[in-house]
Order: structure tokens, then C-alpha cells, then sequence
């Protein structure tokens, strides 16, 4: 048998090359080594968008297509969407019975998005409990790992305390799932920030050949470099993190050795990176093209995921209504 893995991503838009590297390209790997179960968490989305539903709707397809064209394969993964699983939200609320409230308001993000989102109501339960629904995504699948960035660990903890918790009231029902970093480096957007759709600096995966090219050759660079025949340090370089992830190693060292002796333009810099980093993106651009045209087929697609995910799901809620004597057939 092989590790059971849950992970999942809000549908907030179309992706980008920092969602690439920081999980799809993860994922991607873990289809061949784990029984993987990939959701489309569209109720964590209505924690924050709950007044924009048609945006939800939407994206869920966006993502949708972006997966697939990155390479998720629903042939040897399941890929469902949350809502269209409802032992998800019966989970949910069985936990939601036993959880003590300082256990959600302790969580490091729930003070920060707040802080961060000023401009939204947030004051609603949904929001407080999104970590525990994200528990019941988890934990519904009975996953053994959850592939996630360093801001998720906590929650990933907080997972593991209410397995522990319920296992201990009622019967041993839940393993304690494991949180399995990403060791890929956050991505700089073009304008040296963190790349993000919410600074819009970044470059989508959607995005064709030519959009790319503009948008890295107008990137921002060394700021300490004003002139051409500046040395630069690429260790404060925006262009030479990406040259990191994408350009083979005899480019990167080219590029290094270039910027630090002004032996290269900043133009001449961008180029080489984009050697490596069209054909990446080249043909996410010619499969996604293929997907919009059969947006139909693509529903049907995550239907059928999210029905073989509703069988396994299904099986563990029948474990914890017998645990919790709820069962009454």
C-alpha cells in the first residue's frame, strides 16, 4: 500500500510560476511514489470571497485547467472539488464538537490575514475554522502526508492534535499525518517583491510566449546597478533567483559570472533566462489552449474524481459515526 497524500488549493485564480514550483511540480512527482488525492478547496475560497461567489465558480475551472496542463494526472490521481464532497463538512462538523476555540485563534494565520485583509469582514466562523475544515480535508482521506510550504505547519499540527484528540475519546480512527515540506525557494515577481497575484507582479502560467518575454526583460534587477558597466551582486538580483530554478548550471555560473564582473547587461541576462524558461512555459500555454476548448469534458473530469473521492471518503465517516455512536443502522 502505498502513503495516502492530501493536498489542495484554494481557486483564487489563474496560477503562476511560483504555485510551478512551490507545489504542482511536487505534486506531479508524488503521483508515481503515493496514492495521492488533489482537491480544488472551494469552500476555503468562500472564507474570504463569500460576497464574489461567481469569481469561486469560475476559478475553479481556471485551476482546474492549470493542473491538468502542468501535468496532474487524474489517471493516476484523484481530482475533486471540495464541495462536491459533502463528508467533507460532516467531518468538519463532528470536529467542530470537540475542539476547544483557543486551539483555532492560536493559529499564526488567523491574526495575520486579518491584519492583511483589512478591507474584509472576517469575523465570521468560517473564517476561524477554515484550519479545522482543512483537518477534515485531510483527514476525511485518512492521509498519511500533506505536502505544504513552511506557513502551513501549523495547521499541519493542528491536524495532527485533532486526530489525537478524537482517537483518544472515541476509537483509533485517524492516523497523524506528517507535513512534508517543499524545498523549492519562493519566487521573486517582477518587481523583486514575492510573486503573487495580489501585487500583480506575476508571470502566469497561462501566459504565452511572447507576454513572458515582456514581462522578464522589463524585470526588475540589481537595483545597486545603474549603469552597464556596473558590477552587480546576483545575490540581490530578482532575474538570477529564477535563473536558479529554470537555467541549466553552465547559464547560471555564465549569468553569475557575468553580473558580478559587468562582463553582461542586465538585457543580455534576461535573454539567457528565458532559454530556459519558454520551454517551460511554451507548452503549459499550447495545453491549456487544448483544455478552454473542452471545458465540458474538463467538468466531467473532476465529477468523476470527485465521486471516486465521495466512495473513500465515505467509508471513513462511516468509521466515525460508529466510533462516536451515531450510527443507528
Amino acid at each position: 500500500m502505498k502513503n495516502r497524500v492530501f493536498s489542495g488549493m484554494r481557486p483564487t485564480g489563474r496560477l503562476h510560476l511560483g504555485h510551478l514550483v512551490g507545489a504542482l511540480d511536487n505534486w506531479i512527482q508524488m503521483q508515481d511514489t503515493h496514492d495521492c488525492v488533489f482537491g480544488i478547496v472551494d469552500w476555503h475560497a468562500l472564507t474570504s470571497e463569500y460576497q464574489d461567489v461567481e469569481k469561486v465558480n469560475r476559478n475553479v475551472v481556471e485551476i482546474a485547467i492549470d493542473w491538468f496542463a502542468a501535468g496532474l494526472d487524474p489517471e493516476r490521481s484523484i481530482v475533486m472539488i471540495q464541495s462536491q464532497v459533502p463528508q467533507h463538512a460532516e467531518l468538519h462538523l463532528l470536529f467542530s464538537m470537540i475542539v476547544p476555540v483557543p486551539w483555532l485563534e492560536r493559529v499564526p494565520t488567523y491574526k495575520e490575514q486579518q491584519q492583511q485583509l483589512k478591507e474584509k469582514d472576517l469575523s465570521t466562523y468560517g473564517f476561524l475554522g477554515y484550519p479545522l475544515l482543512q483537518a477534515a480535508d485531510i483527514l476525511v482521506y485518512k492521509a498519511d502526508t500533506v505536502p505544504v510550504g513552511e506557513d502551513q505547519v501549523s495547521h499541519i499540527e493542528l491536524c495532527r492534535e485533532v486526530a489525537r484528540r478524537f482517537n483518544n475519546f472515541y476509537t483509533p480512527v485517524f492516523p497523524e499525518p506528517q507535513a512534508k515540506l517543499t524545498k523549492a525557494p519562493k519566487l521573486p515577481g517582477t518587481d523583486g517583491r514575492k510573486m503573487s497575484k495580489s501585487y500583480g507582479n506575476e508571470i502566469q502560467l497561462s501566459e504565452d510566449p511572447k507576454s513572458v518575454r515582456q514581462k522578464v526583460l522589463t524585470m526588475m534587477t540589481d537595483p545597486a546597478r545603474v549603469r552597464r558597466h556596473d558590477p552587480g551582486n546576483p545575490d540581490l538580483c530578482p532575474v538570477f533567483d529564477l535563473h536558479r530554478v529554470f537555467t541549466k548550471e553552465q547559464g547560471k555560473e555564465w549569468a553569475a559570472e557575468g553580473c558580478r564582473t559587468a562582463g553582461i547587461g542586465c538585457i543580455d541576462c534576461k535573454k539567457r533566462l528565458l532559454e530556459d524558461l519558454i520551454p517551460v512555459i511554451e507548452p503549459l500555454h499550447e495545453k491549456r489552449v487544448k483544455l478552454e476548448n473542452n471545458v465540458a469534458g474538463l467538468k466531467e473530469t473532476l465529477f468523476e474524481g470527485s465521486r471516486k473521492a465521495r466512495v473513500i471518503a465515505e467509508q471513513t465517516l462511516d468509521e466515525v459515526r460508529q466510533a462516536m455512536r451515531i450510527k443507528y443502522t
